[in-house]
């Protein structure tokens, strides 16, 4: 694995397109530490020195720590990317089950452009997405004690003057207007990234800032059992212990993330026009977890989207307290409502968007059959109940890593929504396996192309081949050019640092 790394080095196309993807990392990364303007930053570092003080989770922790974890900051910050990429992953979302449920969608799904049109209204609908998810962050920023994202800023308020010195309808047109372009230009950095460096881009900055949170937690997890721990010689061994099940997990993770059943489809030798096809056998893969991600992250919505947006427009009001604390992350019952949403989820999933008719006509249509069963409507009953199989065993999968924070934060005393508990499972842990094997899967593609080994000495990493973008490739002098900018516009701001401190 070593040698393969170092291989990727010796190919000019792939070191370009590796140099180009950390430099968009870098820029996203740049923009999550701007503040937004008229935001009195001195609060903000001050509630964060408290945060630290009191070894908290921040963000309001539980489902704050998680919205904060996918911004990868921005929204502790008030950051000009303070929402994230997460507008276009749910307006991606939305139009994807519209395409597998309206016909007009669907069908336009599969006309010659119609995939184009499908983005555009994707576009649409994020920017619509953004607004109103700016607007409501910019209200909350009013009485930010009441905003659940900001917990405990009450006390740096106090001793350093309001959030927001000259709060009114300019403020809130102008932090509404920044926090969308902000979002537009994070969904252009993942085109960019899509189209001349490794991997899917969007994806890609969803992990980057989920990584970006690690070494908080390891600074919590040393403060919590070593620093405060009281001098039970036992507590720091709790960290070596949890370090080992964090890559279990991760271990079990892949596992399930790569399980696949391969069904043997059997092609008889035919004749295409003039060309005469050679008969064999090939194989169908389908997937254990073939839902992926998506249904932790319609339950994480259904469940705190409607409650953040009510906890907006009722602030203050007894009952909407009480309703916040009975669905609150740090409770049973959220991961109990949760793990039957995921469970169902799975299965809605899987029969929206997987059509074993359609698979059964194309095997028909294309010479091939299952051995054992007949082709037509018995193929296709024979995929959906092998299908349903596999998705009650993903279903289980996911219901338990979702709920595996709640058990450790249980066991350890720890907060269970917190920011140190949600890396054991749940949705962050789901997207960096997917997202990591998807760019092994891609450069090891391209180093197979080259001759030269993979990642893995026998085999190759499970999972279709991914083939890099055949335009749009990043030159060497402009990647020169994006780093040297880079560097200038740190050395700046390292420079305006240092004369502030």
């Amino acid at each position: 694995m070593i040698s393969a790394f170092a291989n990727t080095w010796k190919i000019p196309e792939l070191r370009d397109r590796i140099l180009f993807t950390m430099a968009m990392i870098v820029i996203v990364r740049l923009g999550v530490a701007m503040p937004l303007p008229g935001v009195n930053m001195e609060v903000i570092d001050e509630w964060l020195r408290l945060q630290k003080e009191d070894s908290k989770d921040g963000a309001g922790g539980g489902v704050g720590a998680i919205l904060n974890v996918f911004s990868g900051g921005g929204l502790q910050q008030m950051g000009i990317f303070a929402l994230g990429i997460m507008p276009y992953i749910s307006a991606s979302i939305m139009m994807q089950l519209l395409s597998a449920v309206v016909p007009r969608l669907s069908r336009l799904s599969k006309e010659d452009g119609g995939r184009q049109k499908i983005n555009q209204y994707t576009r649409f609908i994020t920017i619509a997405i953004a607004i109103v998810q700016g607007f409501f962050l910019a209200k909350s920023l009013e009485v930010p004690q009441n905003n659940f994202l900001l917990s405990g800023i009450g006390k740096a308020i106090e001793t350093k003057g309001d959030l927001v010195p000259d709060y009114g309808l300019g403020f809130v047109l102008m932090t509404v207007l920044i926090i969308v372009a902000g979002t537009l230009f994070l969904m252009w950095i993942g085109d960019q990234i899509t189209e001349r460096g490794i991997g899917n881009g969007v994806s890609l900055i969803i992990s980057v800032n989920i990584i970006s949170a690690l070494p908080g937690v390891f600074v919590q997890l040393w403060n919590t059992f070593v620093v405060n721990g009281g001098g039970n010689p036992f507590k720091p061994l709790l960290i070596v212990v949890l370090v080992v099940f964090f890559l279990f997990v991760i271990a079990a993770t892949i596992a399930i993330t790569q399980a696949q059943r391969r069904i043997a489809v059997q092609y008889a030798r035919r004749v295409a026009g003039r060309r005469e096809m050679q008969g064999g056998t090939q194989y169908l893969p389908l997937k254990v977890n073939y839902a992926g991600v998506m249904p932790v992250i319609f339950a994480t919505a259904i469940m705190q989207l409607p409650i953040t947006i009510l906890g907006q427009i009722f602030s203050g009001k007894p009952w909407i307290a009480k309703v916040q604390e009975a669905l609150s992350p740090n409770g049973i019952w959220f991961y109990i409502i949760s793990g039957i949403m995921i469970f169902g989820f799975s299965f809605f999933w899987v029969a929206t968007m997987f059509r074993p008719s359609e698979v059964a006509e194309n095997l028909k249509k294309g010479g091939g059959y299952i051995p054992g069963v007949r082709p037509g409507k018995p193929t296709s009953d024979f995929l959906d109940f092998t299908m349903t199989r596999l998705t009650f065993a993903g279903a289980i999968f996911l219901t338990l890593i979702f709920m595996l924070p709640y058990f450790v934060g249980l066991a350890l005393g720890l907060n269970p929504g917190g920011l140190m508990t949600s890396f054991f499972g749940g949705t962050s842990l789901l997207i960096l396996v997917g997202v990591l094997l998807d760019m092994m899967r891609q450069i090891e593609t391209h180093l197979l192309q080259r001759q030269y080994d993979g990642f893995l000495r026998k085999g190759k990493i499970k999972g279709k081949s991914q083939r890099m973008p055949a335009g749009g490739q990043a030159s060497s002098s402009s990647v020169i050019y994006l780093w040297a900018l880079l560097g200038v516009i740190i050395i700046v701001a390292l420079v305006a640092l240092a004369v502030k401190g």
